[in-house]
């Protein structure tokens, strides 16, 4: 397919020539995010964060490197056709081949974008590429045009460019805008950088680069030192017009900016930013819970903005000064990130209809009828057994149907002896592969039988890194929320379970973590997704 066709095809890059002073949001969560140990996702996984990322009104979704693996190039596939609003992009190295590999992923997309990268530090051409700074200029120019025939929205990333010499920068900077590439992507890939420091670096290339008002300037910085969020502020302030985040800031190493942050920053403080996005901030808290549950990477308490702790004050003084006027300690009101109260109170009389009703109340579209009837039935068993259900015990319950819908390998029925005696043990009862099968095994401790049982029915050679258990809501007959992470012959999954009982839970954590072992993809060394 020529140039000329890919465009009569796909929608034109935005160029921002509306609003300048409009920040694009280029969500990384798919890819960058996916590259933190444990946080692999399946396809159907990925889509199902895309679709909220699209309609929570993200400009730009990177759906992953799909040269490392027929898996991600699937699921880029796969995520390029089923968005309809924002671009989506994939990541590719400087190389035909990978590029060709990406915009086959890519083309079906209703605004594609070629993502490819290369790096530009003295230690990375030295040491990583083992390239001459001429070597690498040129297969910059190169692989920029080659990505501009074939589609019209590119963006090329110099890796570790805030460790880059700012002559040679501003060269390969000036030579990718005139091989095509629509956006520059600045990335601090170390996380090395510092607030005043980068913003200079960014204004630098303003005026040093003869071309650069022919793209949009976007960062992508780590948060090695904490300053991810804080350095992409002022790489805007400096005149960035994208940023490039993810949900909960997960990512590699320290992880990255955090979208969350930095929109609610620009929403909240225009007085000194005067910077607007696309974002709706009321499907924050629904995207982070999302991402955590298919993750299995718990947002800690006092993580800003959706923490749990967000938004709660215990400090007799706080507590007085919330009571007469929120804003006395609230920046930001709950229901700007989307922790809305629903008035529907559920309990173990509610029908399917009310159930149904309240299911839309919490933002969740159409389920299917068999997620529907199993969530439902969940809920009535739970409803049994609680005083009072909360939002909260729903929205776990529902998470938990819905990630454990395609399973090969499911939960039946647990019977556990334990106690200061001893012995202490598990009856397991599982469905694999359509055939239920039941053993009785002992361990040291409730949990250690259960995984011993699991070992006996799926045998494996995955070994335990993490058990982690924390209560749903407050009160003795909370839902419990477990996290189990495995690793087998270098892959490591993570897997969540939600029940209320903790036993039960670690189960169906367990589990959920070996199915998502026995189709994890392939990939290439994590050094080479480094951008």
């Amino acid at each position: 397919m020529t140039a000329t066709d890919t465009n009569s095809i796909n929608a034109a890059p935005d160029t921002g020539a509306d609003d300048p002073n409009r920040v694009r949001i280029f969500d990384t969560t798919l890819r960058d995010g996916e590259q933190s140990p444990g946080c692999s996702m399946n396809l159907e996984e990925k889509v199902r964060v895309a679709l909220i990322l699209e309609e929570m009104g993200v400009d730009i979704i990177e759906a992953g490197f799909p040269i490392a693996s027929n898996g991600d190039f699937e699921a880029v596939r796969e995520v390029a056709n089923a968005v309809k609003t924002s671009s989506v992009a994939g990541l590719a190295r400087a190389s035909s081949k990978d590029i060709d590999r990406a915009w086959e992923a890519l083309k079906g997309a209703a605004q594609p974008r070629i993502h490819t990268f290369l790096s530009t530090s003295p230690l990375h051409m030295r040491v990583k590429l083992q390239m001459e700074p001429e070597e690498v200029h040129q297969a910059i120019v190169d692989s920029v045009s080659h990505a501009r025939n074939l589609c019209p929205d590119v963006e090329w990333s110099p890796e570790d460019g805030s460790r880059t010499e700012h002559d040679f920068l501003c060269r390969v900077v000036e030579s990718a805008i005139r091989a095509g590439a629509t956006t520059i992507n600045i990335p601090d890939t170390v996380g090395y950088a510092v607030p005043g420091e980068f913003a200079e670096l960014i204004t630098m290339l303003f005026n040093r680069v003869p071309n650069i008002d022919k793209a949009v300037i976007s960062v992508h910085c780590h948060n090695d030192l904490g300053l991810a969020v804080a350095n992409s502020l002022a790489a805007v302030d400096a005149g960035a017009r994208q940023i490039e985040c993810t949900i909960n800031g997960i990512g590699e190493r320290a992880g990255n900016c955090a979208l969350e942050e930095v929109v609610m920053a620009l929403r909240t403080r225009p007085d000194v930013m005067p910077y607007t996005s696309r974002v709706d901030t009321t499907f924050i808290t629904r995207a982070s819970h999302l991402v955590s549950t298919i993750t299995g990477f718990a947002v800690q308490p006092n993580k800003a903005i959706v923490g749990a702790n967000a938004f709660a004050h215990e400090s007799g003084i706080h507590q007085d000064g919330v009571l007469k006027d929120a804003q006395t300690y609230e920046i930001m009101t709950p229901e700007s990130v989307g922790l809305t109260e629903s008035n529907l109170v559920m309990g173990k009389h509610s029908g399917s209809h009310a159930f149904r009703e309240k299911l839309k109340d919490l933002g969740y579209g159409d389920l299917g009828q068999n997620a529907i009837a199993d969530a439902f039935q969940r809920f009535k068993d739970l409803a049994d057994k609680k005083k009072e259900v909360f939002d909260e015990d729903i929205i776990a319950l529902v998470d938990d149907t819905i990630q454990h819908d395609s399973d090969r390998i499911r939960f039946v029925s647990l019977q556990v002896v334990a106690g200061s005696k001893g012995p202490q043990t598990a009856e397991l009862e599982l469905e694999i592969d359509g055939e239920v099968a039941a053993t009785k095994s002992d361990g040291n401790g409730p949990v250690d039988a259960i995984f011993n049982a699991i070992k006996v029915l799926c045998p494996h050679s995955a070994t335990l890194q993490l058990y982690q258990v924390h209560a749903v809501t407050g009160g003795t007959d909370a839902q419990a929320e477990v996290t189990v992470r495995l690793e087998e012959d270098g892959k490591t999954v993570n897997g969540q379970g939600a029940d209320a009982d903790t036993l039960v839970a670690s189960v169906r954590a367990y589990l959920h973590a070996l199915n998502k072992l026995s189709v994890k993809r392939e990939k290439t060394a994590p050094a080479a997704l480094s951008a």
